[in-house]
């Protein structure tokens, strides 16, 4: 199989660019234009060609792309222009910059500029930026010719990088996983219902100008704290709080700074929504703005499904763009989202999924043997804190067992379990979510246990030494380089350090990036247990997405989710072979229950 490694330079300008639009508007856009384009086979010489379409065409297709390892820097972007332009499709796809996300994203931006100084491997050009505004013509030979330079340079730059990313060991399944990623993007096969959408706009919109017009009569409801707290809590919402670094009292959360309180943006309740943008003093609530770039999206074409590989350091997917990670439940976006004509979508969510590997990992195994034997986990934490039998638990009872179940395996304290479970219309008293949260963890002392164990492992990473803990030493600390997760990959924490904190008690600290900012991010062991818990949760998911993958197409992936589509005549029979992909216990963890719940239907909304 060939390797053909490829970068593509376009038009773009102040107001066109890709800081400007999606990556998908500005590909499907008519102001789009190819300038020129570089490949390099295997070893040879790369080539530059600047042409009109129709010559750009003729020069892609003299590479024999459908037997071909395709390699780009960001693949969704060239990848895209491949297929919605010139209709290429490669066999394989792989993408530097999601595998050096995986490999080193923690550590340095994933930008070819930054990786290529990262590894010594040569230095990216500007002449881009001579490029602003500039159309095909416009630019004279000598200006065409550096810009191939410059082109030539890149694609230079990205086959090294490859080659040093695939020397570092990226994993040969991982390797599929981007492919399988880029392609959701770069082929998609999702529809939207524009008319559905039209309707969807005018509710929202309508609703929302109700709403703020009986709120914004008295603005002062809105910048009041105490005020907009009691609107919240009309939406069924507990204010988010925060400790005043001032007055070291705790104080609602309410500027635009605080997470808690911007994450309201993406409240299922899109009235909720409509009072935090007017807070922030914007009107467009993100239900509003979604719905009108879905309805963009669907006068173009088919829904791309923009998901960043490797998003977070847990190994996630993340979302970028217009993110589909977080579209609310019973939102009729998700009606909206179509199966193709004759296909039916499946929808299949692994059930309970870090609870189960929780309670595998700290070899809580009668907790392992009650999800195997398909009993209800939440009765059984419920019957212990009621200290009555599972049949005779209510449903509020049950609730209380669930939110315990559900939080306290990563270290929930009982100030947070009952704020929790305030944020839900429970009042909880202190000293019963004191007696609730140890319950918990005299029901089930191994999870304590791992918790220790696993601050072992912190001091590990931060002493350099290496660290095997879980249940059949599954994870291994690997000193600084982080620690091993099953698919050959890492969760690493750069920059760990150890300080005092305001008490004077030793913590430790790693650094996360968020855009260009670093923030200092505290690790400790419940927290560290959470995040392999979801690491492995994600090796999980990963796997089944590549079983699945070998006879449907994976169309989208949302948390521990997998959405696939079908040809209608064998939907039952498609459903049963996802269910039963997802019920495959790992090789690592043969002893790990794992369930899901599936279903199927014309919408993403019906399943």
């Amino acid at each position: 199989m060939d390797i053909l490694t490829i970068d593509m330079e376009t038009f773009y300008s102040a107001q066109f660019s890709l800081s400007k639009l999606t990556t998908e508007q500005y590909v499907r856009d008519p102001q789009f234009e190819t300038i020129g384009v570089a490949v390099k086979k295997n070893d040879e010489k790369t080539v530059w060609f600047s042409g009109d379409d129709e010559e750009t065409q003729d020069f892609l297709n003299q590479f024999d792309w459908a037997n071909s390892l395709a390699i780009a820097h960001n693949a969704v972007f060239d990848m895209a222009i491949l297929n919605w332009r010139y209709g290429i499709r490669p066999k394989r796809i792989a993408d530097t910059l999601s595998m050096a996300r995986a490999l080193v994203g923690a550590n340095t931006s994933v930008s070819l500029k930054s990786l290529a100084e990262y590894f010594g491997i040569g230095e990216k050009g500007t002449e881009v930026v001579n490029a602003l505004g500039k159309r095909r013509a416009d630019f004279t030979p000598e200006e065409l010719r550096r810009y191939g330079h410059y082109c030539v340079n890149d694609v230079e730059l990205t086959r090294t990088l490859f080659d040093a990313l695939v020397d570092m060991g990226f994993p040969t399944d991982e390797f599929k996983l981007v492919d399988l990623t880029t392609r959701m993007f770069t082929e998609p096969v999702l529809e939207l219902d524009a008319t559905l959408l039209a309707d969807h706009l005018r509710t929202v919109q309508a609703t929302k100008e109700e709403l703020l017009s009986k709120v914004l009569v008295d603005k002062s409801q809105l910048m009041s704290n105490p005020q907009f707290a009691d609107l919240l809590r009309a939406r069924g919402v507990e204010p988010p709080m925060k400790v005043s670094p001032t007055t070291g009292k705790e104080t609602f959360a309410f500027s635009k700074s605080d997470e808690a309180f911007k994450e309201l943006l993406e409240h299922e309740d899109f009235l909720v929504q409509a009072l935090v943008a007017a807070r922030f003093s914007h009107r467009s609530t993100l239900e509003e703005t979604r719905t009108e770039r879905f309805i963009g999206i669907a006068e173009r074409g088919t829904l791309p499904v923009p998901l960043r590989y490797y998003g977070a350091h847990t190994g996630r997917w993340s979302g970028m763009d217009y993110n589909l990670q977080n579209i609310p439940r019973g939102s009729p976006l998700k009606k909206a989202i179509k199966a193709p004509e004759g296909t039916v979508i499946i929808n299949a969510d692994l059930s309970q999924v870090e609870c189960r590997v929780l309670a595998w990992l700290a070899e809580q195994d009668d907790l392992t043997a009650a999800f195997a034997g398909g009993e209800d986990v939440y009765k059984i934490m419920a019957s212990a804190i009621y200290n009555k039998s599972v049949e005779d638990i209510t449903k509020e009872e049950r609730f209380t067992g669930k939110t315990v179940v559900l939080g306290a395996g990563f270290g929930t304290g009982w100030k947070k379990f009952q704020a929790t479970m305030l944020t839900a219309g429970v009042v909880t008293s202190d000293n019963d979510a004191q007696y609730i949260i140890s319950t918990y963890r005299e029901t089930y002392p191994q999870i304590p246990m791992l918790w220790r164990k696993a601050q072992q492992g912190i001091e590990a990473i931060y002493n350099d030494e290496r660290f095997a803990f879980g249940r059949d030493s599954v994870l291994l600390v690997e000193g600084a380089g982080g620690t091993l997760l099953p698919s050959g990959l890492h969760i690493k924490y750069p920059n760990l350090r150890k300080q005092a904190d305001a008490e004077g008690r030793a913590e430790f600290l790693y650094d996360t990036k968020k855009g260009r900012s670093t923030i200092p991010t505290r690790i400790y062991g419940p927290k560290y247990v959470e995040n392999v818990v979801q690491g492995l949760a994600r090796v999980i998911i990963a796997e089944h997405m590549l079983a699945v993958s070998k006879r449907y197409k994976v169309a989208m992936t949302v948390h521990d989710a997998i959405v696939a589509v079908a040809p209608a005549g064998e939907a039952q029979e498609a459903l049963d072979f996802v269910q039963e992909c997802m019920r495959v216990r790992p090789k690592w963890a043969p002893e790990l229950p794992l369930d899901c719940e599936a279903g199927y239907g014309a919408s993403y909304g019906d399943c």
